[in-house]
């Protein structure tokens, strides 16, 4: 009943997480357009100006200068799809990876701990993260140069990813890398472009100048967000791909995919601001980039020495053992009630069928769940082989 009532819960909050997070990220991507096209006026009143077309519409966008003393009405915020996107998937990090810590978080092979032990080590990484990120950008030091500023903490996502894949489950590193950013993102709006807008705010009610620099600590953190979404997003769903966390150098390949999302996103940055199309480079070494990560990622599955032929019934027990208790018609494992994903493998074409998903999740060590059935590294070696034999 519990394992029921916990699915039931992860696809609720996942369902708002993906919701609100696409609120978020349109709101930014659109933003950061609108800045970005935003044309000179001749009225004072109005420092930028757009025309747009859509859904059958013309629209007229203006960012304007406003007088102290006045304030537009109604005048609307965004925050909401930051704050939602948040709590939402703090709930979900709660209901996967606390409440099934042993599964989804710790692989003894990495370090062997406890669940508490690495829900508090995910804790400590959330806040003091955020702690360090934000210390460093809200310091004199950060702010007298930025691009020092950007290189240090592109070096400490770099240590924080090779640390968390030392200490978590590959699937449980990515996630948390990505927790980590998304922090960092939320911590943005709610500690500084909030504050500093509602400040603007109360100046110009109460007649006083704006301070200029508040506006330009809201802009450069919101600017930081624009290019964390999507390595943000990529963690977001690397579970499903595990060719890309469950090797030796899943750090290494994590950060390079970072920076394939950090690239492609300044390219379109670049293009819409300075309306340059030769800047399509970036996409190409973005995608070369890919490539190369992609063939890093699968090189130990490339290069293994083909075996001899081996039969169904040398890795039988192995899924009777390791495999079966899960994906079967009537799963003995307490954490299903189903087989997870309808994949069942019980006879030998049912695990045919699977054979490219047996090779991908026992290869990268993200099945079974947690090795908690204890399966040896000759037992995950025969039984990834005979897959690759037989997978189609």
């Amino acid at each position: 009943m519990e394992s029921l009532i916990l699915e039931w819960l992860g696809l609720a909050f996942r369902w708002i997480h993906i919701i609100t997070g696409i609120a978020w990220i349109g709101a930014s991507f659109y933003f950061n357009w609108l800045l970005n096209h935003l044309l000179t006026s001749d009225d004072p009143k109005v420092s930028g100006q757009l025309w747009a077309l859509h859904a059958g519409g013309f629209f007229n966008v203006e960012k304007r200068n406003i007088e102290p003393g006045q304030l537009p009405e109604p005048l609307h915020w965004f925050k909401w799809e930051s704050y939602w996107t948040w709590m939402s998937g703090f709930v979900m990090l709660v209901i996967v990876y606390y409440f099934g810590a042993e599964a989804y978080l710790i692989d003894p092979a990495v370090m062997a701990l406890t669940a508490w032990q690495a829900i508090v080590i995910s804790l400590a990484t959330l806040a003091g993260s955020w702690l360090v990120y934000h210390g460093l950008w809200n310091s004199a030091f950060g702010r007298s140069n930025q691009t020092r500023s950007v290189v240090l903490t592109a070096v400490f996502i770099i240590l924080m990813t090779i640390v968390l894949t030392q200490v978590f489950s590959g699937r449980g590193a990515f996630l948390h890398v990505g927790a980590m950013l998304a922090t960092w993102m939320s911590g943005n709006v709610f500690f500084v472009i909030m504050p500093a807008q509602r400040q603007l705010v109360q100046a110009t009610l109460a007649g006083q100048p704006q301070n200029k620099q508040l506006a330009n600590d809201a802009g450069q953190r919101s600017l930081h967000n624009n290019y964390l979404t999507l390595p943000v997003l990529f963690c977001m769903f690397s579970n499903h791909y595990p060719a890309t966390f469950g090797g030796e150098w899943n750090w290494l390949i994590l950060i390079a995919l970072f920076a394939v999302g950090v690239l492609v996103r300044h390219y379109f940055n670049v293009r819409d601001k300075q309306g340059n199309f030769k800047a399509g480079w970036m996409l190409v070494v973005a995608f070369v980039v890919f490539i190369g990560t992609a063939l890093v990622a699968s090189y130990p599955a490339l290069s293994q020495k083909a075996a001899g032929e081996i039969q169904f019934n040398q890795v039988q027990g192995l899924l009777q053992q390791h495999c079966i208790s899960c994906h079967a018609a009537q799963p003995t494992s307490t954490a299903f009630t189903a087989a997870p994903k309808g994949v069942m493998l019980e006879t030998e074409a049912q695990a045919r069928s699977q054979a490219t998903q047996i090779a991908s999740q026992v290869s990268s060590r993200i099945m079974p769940l947690g090795n908690t059935t204890g399966m040896t590294e000759d037992e995950r070696q025969l039984l990834v082989q005979w897959a690759r034999q037989v997978q189609p």
